[in-house]
């Protein structure tokens, strides 16, 4: 079994990309020159993180589109399929796989992530879902548990299997509350010796969910005192259980020479060009069935939501980024996702000009 990957480095900030497997990736505009989520584009995509040295790549796992315009997030690149042909296509990025508990079996999920992680050689992640979409499963026919705690109790249910499998040598029987099975192994075991496992949660049973088996929450944060709280809360929570969680939340970077074309372009594509119909249905749903964002945090982020899905927006220029990723690295987050309208296009400029400041900073190492 190999180390650990590269999300446990030297690096005091981590950093990655978010939703380059879904149409539009994180923008909800209309303008023409967003991501488009071609196979293409993602494998050059992760070639060029590899080469940069970002840590990982995390996709969204998403079946039914949020309508508008664009049908934001209509198309979407299956992510265990994703994670595996981005695996192939570098060498020492880290890629994840979102995974719905409510829509894959364990034995399968544990079967395709051992295969995975063997082909990358130890490089594969697992992002757990207990799931919140409604329309996601009408789709599947499977009614939504609208207690949190038996959407977590369910999931807990699903991931200690999994690990199970990924342990024994030999056959087992699982009798459980929701899944059963007889003679039951799974050959070959991961390449790692434990695969690490993000865990996106707001609510309290999430957050406990976590605690218990995530090496990393994701969740969002709206300003720097609430990046601190979280950070403070998460670590008195995985400290009492004797666990060491790191946070990451994501941010959407539009990162220009000068400030003006900065601001240009956010109001070009997330004001002139938004896609508001897909806004309010996506901030709706989360509204009515995720915890990820309080009602309060709602009402005042339709031109996040616009900008990036809600994620804290860095617009300005190559100092401007550097200096507000170090404030959210000084917060105690341990690691943020990237998100650009065009990712592939302006991840070079974002490379070139704020990655060394941050080498500067002490909150990277250069790549060798």
């Amino acid at each position: 079994m190999s180390e650990r990957g590269p999300l446990f480095n030297d690096n005091k900030l981590k950093l990655g990309t978010f939703s380059a497997n879904c149409s539009s990736g994180m923008a909800v505009t209309q303008i023409e020159d967003r991501w488009e989520n071609s196979w293409e584009n993602n494998i050059d995509l992760v070639k060029q993180c590899d080469e940069a040295g970002i840590e990982f790549m995390l996709p969204i796992a998403r079946w039914i589109g949020y309508g508008g315009a664009t049908d934001f997030h209509g198309n979407v690149l299956e992510t265990v399929t994703w994670a595996a042909g981005l695996l192939a296509h570098s060498k020492n990025i880290q890629v994840f796989a979102t995974v719905h508990t409510a829509y894959n079996h364990p034995i399968v999920t544990a079967k395709q992530l051992a295969t995975i992680d063997q082909l990358g050689g130890g490089r594969v992640g697992l992002n757990v879902v207990a799931g919140w979409n409604k329309p996601e499963y009408d789709a599947f026919g499977i009614d939504l548990q609208e207690a949190h705690e038996d959407r977590y109790a369910f999931a807990q249910e699903w991931f200690d299997y999994v690990q199970k499998i990924w342990k024994e040598d030999e056959a087992f029987d699982w009798n459980g509350k929701f899944f059963s099975g007889k003679g039951v192994y799974g050959k070959p075991q991961p390449a790692q010796s434990r695969i690490p496992i993000l865990n996106a949660a707001g609510s309290e049973e999430g957050r406990k969910f976590a605690m218990r088996n995530a090496d990393f929450l994701f969740t969002p944060v709206f300003d720097y005192g609430h990046a601190e709280a979280t950070v403070a809360d998460i670590k008195e929570k995985s400290d009492s259980v004797g666990r060491d969680v790191g946070v990451f939340s994501f941010v959407t970077v539009v990162c220009r020479p000068t400030q003006k074309e900065a601001d240009e372009f956010l109001k070009h594509y997330a004001d002139t060009n938004a896609d508001w119909e897909a806004v309010d249905n996506l901030m709706t749903l989360q509204g009515m069935h995720a915890q990820s964002f309080t009602p309060e945090a709602l009402a005042g982020l339709k031109d996040r939501f616009a900008a990036g899905h809600g994620g804290w927006p860095l617009v300005g220029t190559p100092d401007y980024i550097a200096d507000e990723l170090e404030k959210l690295s000084n917060t105690g987050i341990r690691g943020l996702t990237l998100a650009f309208v065009d990712y592939a296009k302006e991840f070079p400029y974002f490379r070139q000009e704020v990655l060394p400041r941050l080498e500067k900073k002490g909150l990277r190492m250069p790549v060798k």
